[in-house]
């Protein structure tokens, strides 16, 4: 099959930062421009009643549904977060059909609610369906440990070791250390690690020094990676998107 391009991104909530302007419209544009088979997405919103009265151009609709439209016909949003206003949470947007999801909680305090978005792709080669996990973890280093081994016991039990997998989002993981206990219990890698020898810098975006956001994968084959820098990107969201493209590695009989 064609390779895959795979973006992670958290959208801050269709904020740019310090919450100044609304520029869900933007973050669409840029992701339709970037045409990535799968997209990864954090702070992602359901439903915020105090920014749909504050903004005029708020979406009527789901963020996950008004971001989809028709590129992206296979799109799940799992709720993270509760508040007085609404919910956020993730969302994984998909050109490849989903045959199952499931969203875990991973909230290890009642300040910052976190789960893990868990979904299975059909990608019409052989072998194993794809799984696909999107993540979004804690600032509190403490925390961040807590919810990798929730994490990685998670994919031991529900991913077979010969699926191919991608685990991608805003890890928080500035001290470098989260990666590094992934890696090595889940025998994955960090793609723009592999193809830079460095972690990606994706935070602030308009200064990125950073590296908030990865990419991980086992079963795949790396083509290359990047950290969307530039127009438009750095006048979005806080963060910076993160790319990665990846084949399927072939199933050997």
């Amino acid at each position: 099959m064609p390779p895959l391009t795979v973006v992670s991104y958290n959208i801050h909530k269709g904020l740019s930062a310090g919450n100044r302007r609304h520029v869900l419209h933007q973050i669409r544009e840029a992701l339709e421009v970037t045409d990535p088979d799968l997209a990864l997405l954090q702070e992602i919103v359901g439903v915020h009643a105090a920014h749909a009265r504050r903004f005029a151009d708020w979406s009527l609709l789901p963020q996950t549904e008004f971001l989809a439209t028709e590129l992206w016909p296979h799109a799940v949003y799992g709720l993270s977060a509760r508040h007085v206003h609404g919910d956020h949470g993730n969302a994984i947007l998909s050109k490849l059909p989903v045959s199952k999801w499931q969203n875990i909680d991973v909230s290890v305090n009642r300040w910052e609610q976190r789960a893990i978005l868990h979904a299975t792709l059909e990608h019409g080669g052989p072998g194993p369906p794809l799984h696909v996990c999107c993540v979004h973890l804690n600032l509190r280093h403490a925390d961040r440990l807590r919810q990798v081994t929730s994490l990685i016991s998670h994919i031991r039990a529900q991913v077979p070791d010969d699926a191919p997998l991608i685990v991608g989002g805003d890890f928080n993981d500035w001290r470098q250390q989260a990666g590094t206990r992934i890696c090595d219990e889940l025998g994955v890698v960090d793609t723009y690690v592999e193809v830079h020898g460095r972690h990606a810098r994706t935070f602030p975006a308009w200064r990125p020094m950073l590296p908030l956001d990865r990419i991980y994968c086992r079963g795949l084959t790396i083509e290359a990676a990047e950290v969307m820098h530039g127009q438009p990107w750095h006048r979005l969201s806080d963060h910076l998107a993160l790319a990665t493209r990846l084949r399927l590695t072939p199933v050997v009989l």
